[in-house]
């Protein structure tokens, strides 16, 4: 792993940018500010060796898929460059927003791109917002059970245990190291909470 990256003035507009877009929201189910998320995920891409391009398109890589769509993608790329709006790109389920895709084919093709994905830069993005995702759903888990699955477009612990489980499979053999093995971890200890809860479903789910 390469020294600490040399952060400017350029993350602090896209804090900026991120505030202007998604400041309003909040996370699911939870009420805790979605630039929590972002703040996370961002500094987990920081402590791994990100660059600044990379921190920048962590603390942005929301903001096209939901709701900015291709005016919000174009903004990025005049304000932080191409390498910023490509890996923001990959990162999105969608752009065009797409409400009729189901979430089984959205996810699909979100792991299909990752397969296909050969750049250091996105992958390290896309795993870190996956570590952070992981880690809050195990924590809501013990203390909430299965009704957080409510928060969610897919309401059973199957269906988003086989997302998480494609997940930690892709990023343990395509970018092994610390993050990959949390996010195994993580979503290891989720099946074992779903497991040991008699309100779940034993019957794994497979995609048709």
């Amino acid at each position: 792993m390469s020294g600490p990256p040399q952060l400017t003035g350029r993350l602090l507009e896209a804090v900026a940018l991120a505030q202007e877009l998604q400041g309003s929201e909040r996370r699911s189910g939870t009420g805790m500010p979605f630039l929590a998320h972002l703040f996370v995920v961002t500094g987990l891409v920081i402590e791994d060796g990100g660059d600044e391009d990379e921190a920048i398109a962590a603390m942005l890589h929301d903001t096209v898929e939901d709701g900015g769509g291709w005016p919000v993608l174009e903004r990025i790329e005049a304000s932080f460059g191409v390498r910023v709006a490509r890996m923001v790109k990959e990162l999105s389920d969608t752009i065009d927003g797409d409400p009729d895709t189901p979430w089984i084919d959205l996810k699909a093709r979100y792991l299909e791109r990752l397969e296909a994905c050969d750049d250091e830069g996105t992958l390290r993005v896309a795993l870190a917002d996956k570590v952070h995702n992981a880690r809050s759903i195990v924590r809501d888990y013990r203390y909430e059970g299965h009704v957080i699955w409510e928060r969610f477009t897919e309401k059973t612990a199957q269906q988003q245990l086989w997302y998480s489980r494609q997940l930690a499979e892709l990023f343990t053999r395509k970018r092994p190291g610390p993050l990959a093995d949390e996010l195994r971890d993580a979503v290891e200890q989720l099946a074992a909470l779903v497991a040991a809860d008699p309100r779940e479903t034993d019957q794994p789910y497979e995609p048709e």
